[in-house]
């Protein structure tokens, strides 16, 4: 069997495969609620194969959105159509996870195919926050650097929206602490100029990140797994480090983490990334061999080989793909045949199986 089609067990949650449907943002959400766009987008790539789904970031609070389309889960009445899809997910054999997010002074724009400028409070946007009141770009309006009431409110935030992930069916959460989000904002030294315990030495910046997981694991199921997502290096001078990425996955690791999701970039428009197939793995594979926790690869994946091979390195433990699933949501029954592997189809689609 290859490895990319083997399973693999985290405490008491087994995929069938290594493929991840990576959370993708659709912008279509109304208020925060899903739905039938997101239960028929997330249900064709259950029914096209992967062994995890995880569901776009998912603003824990509404000033934690990206957009005025993103989805949330700040209100119980947000649950029901979650649910909905987190059952028929489970119905074609895959396993639903959930990406919880707040997007910090990355906030209050609108529809990005409609108007791509960040919204003012008079046009339907809303006050952004952050570590500090810098801006990300010049056109954006100044976040308000959070206070310590501030912070308890977000850490609080995150804890309830756990509560609703699990009534929602949900089992997997990831905490997401990449791409130039609020949480990101706090590890960076580019974007935190605190001076009190949450910034300033790397065990201040982490603070905010650790404190939050802490909160997440006191209501979430200690049987079900917990990913974070990280960026392991801004990619620009002075930034966030793939050593410091390091040294916080293995603080993660200690507080009961199972995986660390690897991704980079989004802190600055200063950064300069060489983009090729794969870029982002060599930083996974940093991330499992120092810190010894299992990682997820992602970053221009689209090939079954080239998945094979990224897990045949022992580089990563899952394979986490994005924009190849847009353009093809049967990208892992496709893998399967290319690695001559006889996937189980669903048995409506059984008589499309390729002949040999």
């Amino acid at each position: 069997m290859s490895l990319l089609f083997s399973p693999l067990r985290i405490k008491n949650v087994e995929l069938k495969n290594r493929l991840v449907v990576s959370p993708m943002c659709q912008y279509s959400a109304i208020d925060g609620f899903a739905n039938n766009w997101h239960l028929v987008h997330l249900g064709s790539r259950a029914v096209g194969g992967a062994g995890l789904i995880m569901v776009e970031a998912t603003a824990v609070s509404p000033e934690g959105r990206i957009s005025t389309g993103d989805l949330g889960l700040w209100k119980d009445e947000q649950i029901d159509k979650l649910k909905e899809i987190t059952e028929f997910i489970n119905q074609n054999n895959a396993v639903a996870a959930i990406q919880l997010a707040h997007a910090g002074r990355k906030a209050s724009f609108d529809i990005p195919w409609e108007n791509p400028e960040q919204l003012d409070e008079q046009n339907g946007g809303w006050q952004t926050v952050s570590a500090s009141n810098l801006k990300f770009n010049a056109t954006d309006h100044a976040p308000v650097s959070l206070t310590l009431e501030g912070i308890e409110k977000v850490k609080n935030n995150f804890k309830s929206a756990t509560l609703r992930a699990i009534k929602a069916g949900f089992k997997v959460i990831e905490i997401h602490a990449a791409h130039g989000y609020l949480l990101h904002q706090f590890l960076s030294p580019l974007s935190n100029l605190r001076t009190d315990n949450y910034g300033g030495s790397f065990e201040n910046r982490v603070r905010l990140l650790m404190e939050i997981t802490a909160a997440v694991q006191e209501v979430w199921p200690t049987e079900n797994p917990l990913f974070v997502r990280l960026s392991a290096t801004d990619w620009a001078q002075g930034g966030w480090t793939l050593e410091e990425s390091i040294q916080l996955s293995a603080l993660l690791k200690e507080k009961g983490v199972d995986l660390i999701d690897v991704s980079s970039g989004g802190l600055t428009l200063a950064q300069e990334i060489p983009l090729k197939p794969g870029y982002q793995v060599p930083f996974a594979a940093a991330v499992k061999k120092e810190a010894d926790i299992k990682t997820g690869a992602v970053g221009l994946i689209t090939e079954a080989q080239q998945a094979e091979t990224i897990l045949e390195n022992n580089e990563a433990d899952l394979i986490f793909i994005a924009r190849e699933l847009l353009r093809n949501p049967y990208f892992p029954l496709d893998a399967a045949a290319t690695l001559g592997e006889n996937m189980k189809r669903p048995s409506q689609y059984e008589r499309a199986k390729p002949r040999k």
